[in-house]
């Protein structure tokens, strides 16, 4: 058969089957119809507020409508709703002169634990619910955020803490005569954020709104917007990790909406922060307590076993208990020798940092003090400048790097410039001690 008898054939059926389509009087289905958010199931309040809303702030209710809060009827009443002499309430705003109950625009986590009462206590017993109220109590904090970074600006020194400090560790709101959040506390995406109501946290942090998303609580870029940078590169950490390698490679094929207490191997091939800190898995419970199965505090000054049941405590939580919370994780993928090896190493970088850095830095610095060879700002005393960095940024890199498999972090960016920190206030605390003079 000839290429051109081929086509001409090709020609034919292909006309056949269109005339047998058109004669069929069957067409497309038509696109199904979008009848809109879901609001069958609401209340007319409930109902008034989303189709409001679905025009005035379309994204806020695409997101709930795609939610399990929109699949169980829990609507913008629901969270928002306050008591009528609830300082947050809203008064006089326009566009909410029908209402008949009293609402607010911030919702704080007393919201949430009308239906997860479990996990908010978990919360308020962890490292997490401190996350605002340590800056906010700390003098050395507030001097540098408002004296040195802030200048002393008779307008502007709170900005790095509004740009900066508050969008990771929370802040105190303030309200107006509205009930609205004033501009210099809002919009705050902090993990302890404190509202007028006296309650502390933030859920939203984790699970954005307004889908609140139990996958996206899981993956690792929920943590990272906060851990991350010279100061803790958790998130640095996990990615120079084997675990992070693994997720990076094929991570977005997991199953991430598993129930909670159901998410186990099998559905990951890799743990993330989430599987790690909180996920119920083997005979473990899920957690919000970020605090729970931890055995060392890495980010403070001198690294301790964790021994307190003060919220406030840097050593909040019970060591030993963690460490076996932790095997526990470690078990469900690995063997008791690897579990073990890999702790016993990390542990041994913790107290190096400890015995051969943090201290005999600590030591200088203390006796550099008694004498008076310190400078009065501490930001222009090279000495201190370099203590500062020592704990602050390469021990901590060179703990969490060591503990959480990141070698690159625990080596390079950790012990190695710890090294020549320590060699540097080596020498500047000889020549003062030497000359009983601060060079210039």
């Amino acid at each position: 058969m000839t290429d051109l008898k081929r086509f001409v054939i090709i020609l034919v059926i292909m006309g056949i089957g269109l005339v047998i389509t058109a004669c069929s009087g069957e067409s497309a289905p038509a696109p199904e119809e979008n009848n809109g958010p879901q609001v069958a199931e609401l209340t007319d309040e409930a109902r008034a507020c989303v189709e409001c809303h679905a025009t005035e702030t379309t994204g806020i209710v695409a997101d709930w409508d795609g939610s399990r809060h929109a699949a169980e009827a829990v609507s913008c009443i629901d969270c928002h709703q306050v008591e009528a002499d609830s300082p947050m309430a809203l008064s006089g705003v326009e566009g909410h002169e029908d209402l008949t109950v009293a609402v607010s625009m911030l919702v704080s986590p007393a919201a949430c634990n009308e239906c997860h009462e479990e996990q908010v206590a978990q919360f308020d017993a962890s490292g997490h619910y401190r996350a605002g109220l340590q800056v906010f109590a700390k003098d050395s904090m507030q001097t540098l955020i408002h004296v040195h970074e802030g200048q002393n600006h008779p307008e502007l020194s709170s900005a790095s803490d509004e740009t900066g400090c508050m969008q990771c560790h929370g802040i105190v709101f303030k309200i107006d005569e509205s009930g609205h959040p004033t501009p210099n506390t809002y919009p705050s995406s902090g993990m302890g954020n404190v509202y007028p109501d006296g309650d502390v946290g933030n859920c939203a942090v984790c699970h954005t709104r307004h889908s609140f998303e139990i996958a996206e609580a899981r993956k690792p870029e929920a943590c990272a917007s906060c851990h991350l940078g010279p100061d803790h590169p958790d998130i640095e950490i996990y990615e120079n990790s084997k675990h992070g390698q693994i997720f990076a490679t094929e991570g977005e094929d997991w199953i991430w909406d598993s129930a909670p207490g159901e998410w186990e191997p099998g559905d990951y091939r890799a743990p993330t922060c989430a599987t790690c800190h909180m996920s119920g898995i083997g005979e473990l419970e899920t957690t919000h307590n970020i605090t729970e199965r931890l055995y060392w505090n890495l980010w403070a000054p001198l690294s301790t076993m964790r021994d307190s049941t003060d919220v406030m405590s840097g050593a909040l939580g019970d060591g030993e208990a963690g460490r076996e919370l932790m095997k526990t994780v470690c078990g469900e993928c690995h063997s008791t020798t690897l579990s073990e090896g890999f702790f016993e190493s990390g542990d041994k970088a913790i107290r190096l940092y400890n015995e051969a850095y943090f201290i005999p830095a600590e030591e200088m610095r203390a006796e550099l003090a008694t004498l008076g060879l310190l400078k009065e700002n501490p930001w222009k005393d090279e000495f201190q400048i370099t203590y500062y960095y020592l704990w602050h940024h390469e021990g901590r890199r060179a703990r969490q790097g060591a503990l959480m498999g990141g070698p690159d972090w625990a080596h390079w960016h950790g012990f190695f410039e710890l090294q020549q920190d320590l060699y540097k206030m080596e020498d500047i605390y000889n020549l003062r001690i030497e000359t009983g003079e601060i060079e210039q």
